[in-house]
């Protein structure tokens, strides 16, 4: 359901505020400590935040794509870190409730993880299972009125915080591939669940990611999502393009916030007796950046809207992900040129961007895998049409 225009714009502007008066100033901070404070946790809570696209019914906000991607946009003008805290709860770890749970999960879990008292993580990728989702080895063995779940995943978010995994295990033959693949909500206290050490990563410093293991882990049968074996993998392509909008609108969000630093910086700067803005080369990177978050930003909510109507979005989806998160790797590149040697240092947040947003060309999906999308939708469209 869509906001009313006047409601959205209040919604909108009570984040915008939110993030420039109080994340902003904690980046450093939560960089430096790799943690968000609890008080923070707990304000994003109450603006409502982690139940976003979660139904009304179930005490989430129930935003459309459109007005999810307003939302997010400004999200993206701070470090992700802050947004990674809710964007589980958000995206993969409802999105698979809602879509294919049954009656009886939506209202088991809906409710908390809309409110944030429970975490939601997604539990798909295995050391040799990511982008191909359907080559899946961790298992699942129906055992009389329960399911016993073995394997490990991989760089997990929010692992270390979660409450309950939306795990993708085999029920089915390994030859089956990806209609072997089901879907369960595993309670994170269950015995046999192990996490792994925190990963130290490249940047996003205070968003946790860590393995998982599961031994022998006795699983209820009323946790298979949908109470269907085989729909898993189903399951997980259905969350995609909504998932992948979302990463869009938080790569032009954050693209918006690398152009105003760097403007910042070029008007205050000075070399040859002027700013260094008042230079043609410098000019042109600005205006390559603002040109390109432009394009990312139109495409993100031209999508958005058609994702609303009801219209099939996989393949535009797919275009949003891959421009908008080479888009904001390009604008971190420049905004780091346009520092100099300045934005090589930390005291610089460019410095920090920088590596941050290199992650949102590899999660939901891989840069080439948005390729492989686009192009087997545009093949398959041409032999439709013949």
């Amino acid at each position: 359901m869509a906001l009313d225009q006047e409601t959205l714009n209040q919604f909108v502007d009570s984040v915008r505020r939110y993030v420039r008066e109080r994340l902003v100033p904690l980046e450093m901070q939560v960089a430096e400590e790799d943690r968000i404070p609890e008080d923070v946790i707990e304000e994003m809570k109450e603006m409502g935040l982690f139940g976003l696209s979660i139904p009304e019914a179930f005490g989430g906000l129930g935003l459309s794509m459109s007005d999810e991607v307003a939302i997010i946009q400004e999200m993206g003008y701070t470090s992700p870190v802050f947004r990674s805290m809710f964007g589980t709860n958000v995206g993969i770890g409802s999105q698979g409730i809602i879509i294919d749970g049954t009656d009886e999960q939506k209202a088991r879990y809906l409710p908390k993880l809309a409110s944030g008292e429970l975490i939601g993580s997604f539990a798909l990728t295995e050391a040799d299972a990511g982008s191909d989702a359907g080559s899946v080895m961790t298992s699942a063995r129906r055992d009389g009125d329960v399911y016993v779940l073995n394997g490990s995943k991989r760089f997990i978010t929010n692992a270390p915080r979660a409450g309950v995994f939306t795990v993708m295990a085999r029920t089915g033959t390994r030859e089956e591939g990806g209609r072997g693949v089901s879907a369960f909500l595993v309670d994170a206290g269950l015995p046999g669940i192990s996490l792994g050490k925190p990963d130290k990563k490249m940047g996003q410093k205070g968003a946790h990611t860590c393995d998982v293991i599961f031994d022998n882990v006795r699983v209820p049968v009323d946790a298979l999502i949908g109470g269907k074996e085989g729909q898993g993998f189903k399951t997980a392509m259905k969350v995609l393009d909504r998932g992948r909008l979302h990463i869009s609108a938080l790569s032009v969000g954050t693209a918006k916030r690398l152009i105003d630093e760097s403007v910042s910086y070029a008007t205050q700067r000075k070399q040859f007796g002027s700013d260094i803005a008042s230079f043609q080369l410098v000019q042109a990177m600005l205006a390559d950046s603002q040109t390109e978050y432009y394009a990312g930003k139109c495409m993100v909510e031209e999508t958005a809207r058609s994702y609303d109507a009801g219209a099939s979005v996989a393949m535009n989806a797919a275009s949003c992900k891959l421009y908008c998160t080479e888009m904001v790797g390009r604008v971190a590149d420049r905004a780091v040129q346009v520092h100099g040697g300045a934005g090589y240092i930390s005291e610089y947040c460019v410095e920090r961007f920088y590596r941050d947003v290199r992650l949102f060309r590899l999660y939901e999906g891989t840069s080439q895998i948005q390729q492989l999308v686009i192009a087997k939708q545009i093949i398959r469209n041409a032999q439709d049409a013949a």
